[in-house]
């Protein structure tokens, strides 16, 4: 051998020693690249980076998507160390593991990158949907699905939204990953976040003020949700929905949005708040404040003709016109009434009250059925007052009359006990014949 070739081979040696990727001994844990060296029965042998063998057998040949099967001799495969040394030696290692930490590191990089991601619901519950990612159960939380696909349940039911949940099970959704944590193996997905990506573009083409068309989707009791195309847009996969809040339908109070609207119904709002991907809506702003010029319909001290809409332990919600309506409050409903509004009225009954006050700028009317019983009290104390007057005159007027007749009378048994020489006469002066 030449001193050249000895040069050579020394190098050679040299770099492999200094390049710890091939002295580097794989630790418990480690996911290693290792090639398939023989495959007998149950077992397969793996060459690890030429430092030594490992085997796979038993139930770790098997990863969590399936059989390991289709593998042969020279092939590349992924294994992770499960024992540093076996009974006979060799490094023991496991498939399976190797597949799920795979799995796992795949996840990872789809969630730093926010690829879309698409899962199979395999069940639900009261709080969202369980989903399956690859081999991965994952969690689908129902505040993260789109609008399109969440349950619109009245008074959030919670086994009504579960039913509405479960018609997903089977089905597959596109996703992305919202949260991961591979040590305490938790997957969170969003539907949502796709959703409101898609529509930024469209979004971005309305402004708080406009004036909308849309149709009315779901009604839930806390207002209405309305589809729409922004201006500009055709085609329905642009359209948008929003939501018009309870306190925005009408200027009037109303118990639920089905007392003025209807799945389907056709209606205009006013866009009145962008949040991320909410668009609030407004009805009410249409139209004329009927408080504006309420002062020249009613006054305080006017008695009025109102209808029961509601009775409520606080009171009556009375409508006066279509468009007012007031308040009778339990305090002026009359002390025998002060516990139970309910025994006064019922909906529908029709009373007349007196207006004892009134707020046009906060809405507010108040109503009195108390006050209308002060009058004729006050009256029924004046007649009680004049007949104790009366009373009173006439008493006196006896004791005058009393008084006038023991004076009299007086007088005559005075005159009587007079001598008759001492009585004085008035005759009539006789004239000289």
């Amino acid at each position: 051998m030449t001193d050249t070739q000895n040069t050579q081979k020394n190098s050679a040696l040299t770099e492999l020693l200094e390049n710890d990727q091939y002295l580097k001994i794989p630790e418990l844990g480690e996911l290693v690249n290792a090639t398939v060296i023989s495959i007998k029965g149950r077992e397969v042998r793996l060459d690890i980076n030429g430092l030594t063998t490992g085997v796979v057998r038993g139930r770790e040949l098997y990863n969590e998507g399936g059989a390991s099967g289709n593998i042969k001799k020279g092939d590349k495969v992924d294994a992770t160390v499960i024992d540093l040394e076996n009974e006979n030696g060799e490094m023991e290692l496991s498939f399976r593991f190797a597949g799920n930490k795979k799995t796992w590191e795949d996840m990872r990089e789809q969630f730093q990158k926010n690829e879309v991601v698409e899962v199979k619901v395999t069940d639900a519950n009261k709080g969202g949907l369980i989903v399956k990612l690859n081999h991965i159960t994952g969690f689908l939380p129902v505040s993260q699905l789109s609008p399109e696909n969440y349950p619109r349940v009245n008074g959030g039911d919670k086994i009504k939204i579960l039913e509405k949940l479960k018609d997903f099970i089977g089905k597959k959704i596109r996703v992305n990953i919202l949260d991961l944590n591979t040590e305490d193996e938790k997957l969170i997905v969003s539907e949502k976040t796709i959703w409101e990506e898609e529509q930024q573009n469209v979004i971005s083409k309305i402004s708080i003020g406009d004036i909308i068309e849309g149709t009315v989707t779901a009604l839930a009791d806390f207002g209405a949700f309305v589809k729409f195309l922004p201006k500009g847009v055709t085609d329905q996969s642009g359209a948008l929905e929003g939501l018009v809040h309870i306190s925005e339908i009408a200027w009037q109070r109303i118990d639920h949005p089905k007392d003025l609207l209807r799945v389907g119904q056709v209606l205009k709002a006013e866009i009145i708040g962008i949040d991320g991907s909410k668009i609030f809506l407004s009805m009410k702003k249409l139209k004329t404040d009927p408080w504006a010029d309420v002062e020249n319909k009613y006054k305080v001290g006017d008695i009025v003709e109102g209808t029961v809409l509601k009775t409520n332990p606080f009171g009556l919600f009375v409508e006066l016109d279509e468009d007012i309506h007031g308040l009778a409050h339990v305090s002026e409903l009359g002390e025998d009434n002060a516990e139970n509004p309910s025994k006064v009225a019922k909906s529908g009954d029709v009373l007349k009250f007196k207006i004892v006050s009134l707020e046009p700028k906060e809405h507010r009317l108040g109503l009195s059925l108390k006050a209308m019983d002060e009058k004729p009290k006050k009256e029924k104390k004046e007649v009680e007052e004049e007949k104790e007057a009366e009373k009173a005159e006439a008493k006196d007027e006896t004791k005058e009359e009393k008084e006038i007749t023991e004076e009299v009378s007086t007088a005559e048994t005075v005159a009587e006990e007079q001598p008759a020489s001492e009585q004085i006469t008035e005759e009539p002066t006789k004239s000289a014949e």
